[in-house]
């Protein structure tokens, strides 16, 4: 029994991941009030959620402060994207509804596969975002074709997310459960889902600078400089043969 509540017991690491992430949600929820701050709050999240994840907890107040302000631009223009896209296909979809004219078959057959591509995409954005250094029209590739890649989990983090909804509109009762964790819970269940693909992506080893410091540089970067240092390196070797091929012609 003694064990049972031990701090390194799995029932007390399992209590400290809940209350980390009901305190996560809370601030999820209090960044998202502006609106505007969504995409940042929402990519911080997720960020913290990946790290509880693979148990590299650290300070998760921190960690989410850290990528909301490493983030924020990115992460905003991103969001505000988004809320065109969505706000110009669901008002194609109601003038469908409404509208007394006949539109082809093939236009409502378009704009449904654009939804559902676009559907995709967002599932990974704000992780993709989180996770990687990356442009933004990289970070819509990137996050529109993992969310292809891995389909069936990628309609799994859909249904997570309609989860909250459904339960607050048909078990009022278990509403105080959604307040706490209506935010938080979906991004730490989704961050279990995607973390094996994440590391599909990533180099095999890592340097960090502390336990919040772990971003990706982009890898072209890497890969020019290593180019540029073994430029470098051959240019030294030359000059080393160069010098020892005149001292040999002397010696002659």
């Amino acid at each position: 029994m003694g064990r049972l509540f031990n701090l390194d017991s799995p029932l007390m690491s399992g209590l400290s991941k809940v209350a980390d992430l009901i305190w996560l949600n809370i601030l999820a929820f209090i960044f998202c009030i502006p609106v505007v701050t969504i995409g940042a709050s929402i990519t911080a999240l997720n960020y913290v959620a990946l790290k509880m994840v693979r148990n590299e907890d650290g300070y998760v107040t921190r960690a989410f402060f850290k990528s909301f302000k490493q983030n924020f631009k990115q992460a905003t223009i991103i969001w505000l994207i988004m809320l065109l896209i969505f706000g110009v296909i669901i008002g194609d979809l109601v003038i469908f509804t409404f509208s007394t004219l006949a539109f082809p078959v093939w236009l409502r057959i378009a704009l449904g596969v654009i939804g559902i591509l676009v559907v995709f995409s967002t599932m990974h954005v704000f992780p993709v975002l989180a996770r990687f250094e990356n442009s933004i029209k990289n970070t819509f590739k990137n996050s529109l074709y993992m969310g292809v890649l891995t389909l069936p989990k990628t309609v799994l983090m859909i249904v997570i997310w309609i989860i909250p909804a459904v339960v607050t509109i048909y078990f009022p009762q278990a509403f105080p459960f959604v307040i706490a964790l209506g935010i938080s819970g979906p991004v730490f269940l989704c961050a279990m889902l995607y973390n094996k693909t994440f590391k599909r992506f990533e180099p095999q080893e890592e340097e960090t600078a502390d336990a919040d410091n772990w971003f990706l540089e982009p890898l072209e970067d890497e890969a020019g400089a290593l180019r540029e240092d073994g430029g470098q390196q051959d240019a030294a070797v030359t000059e080393q043969e160069d010098e020892g091929a005149n001292e040999g012609g002397k010696q002659q």
